[in-house]
């Protein structure tokens, strides 16, 4: 997973609350278990015509908003079922962080899972940098998750928090796998103190008993 420390990018004004998952990528592509190729289809229905062409009045299909790295939202942002094709789908377009007043809670963690960044700030923040945003290419915003601050195209810095241990993964670029594997050495003292049989064959440790 791509660390995630800094970032300064186009972020794209999304004004709709209670956006789910369905919204986010619909059901009928989910048959995949590919992360990848899957940023075509986000907000499919809003992206697309029923013939297939674009929707020229979505925000996505504008320039710059082709590029943007950020996305900012209203309440309720991932509801709906716990399709872990979202995130997958947001990542794969080149969105790395999500910036609403909150967010459903399936999609909050699985958003940290993938590397995606998930900001939660009050809605009135939210509208401002709606605004800021709608200056189009000039108007880039920056995300420090070291620093925990979103800085505005003005300077203005805004704080914001993020749970510690989720922060240091990000940072790290670690999932939960990836995680698990850094403390190695003391799952493999734990395991040879505690089973001794997974030593091996010919050691003496097979024949002692368990304390």
């Amino acid at each position: 997973m791509t660390p995630f420390t800094k970032l300064t990018g186009v972020a794209a004004p999304l004004p709709l609350a209670n956006v789910d998952t369905d919204k986010i990528i619909p059901a009928r592509h989910l048959k995949t278990i590919q992360r990848t190729g899957l940023g075509k289809f986000l907000f499919d229905t809003l992206r697309y015509k029923e013939d297939g062409s674009e929707n020229p009045d979505f925000v996505l299909n504008r320039e710059p908003y082709r590029h943007a790295e950020i996305l900012i939202a209203y309440e309720n942002f991932g509801c709906g079922s716990s399709r872990e094709h979202a995130p997958w789908a947001l990542l794969d377009f080149g969105i790395r962080c999500v910036i609403a007043p909150d967010f459903a809670d399936i999609f909050h963690g699985n958003s940290f899972k993938n590397g995606i960044l998930p900001i939660k700030l009050p809605r009135a923040i939210c509208e401002q940098l709606m605004e800021d945003s709608r200056l189009g290419a000039n108007a880039r915003v920056t995300v420090d998750l070291e620093r925990q601050v979103v800085i505005r195209p003005n300077g203005e810095e805004i704080p914001f928090e993020v749970d510690p241990l989720r922060r240091k993964m990000l940072l790290e670029g670690l999932d939960e796998i990836g995680q698990t594997l850094g403390h190695t050495r003391a799952i493999d003292a734990y395991e040879a103190t505690q089973q001794p049989w997974l030593a091996g064959p010919g050691t003496t440790a097979l024949m002692e008993p368990r304390p």
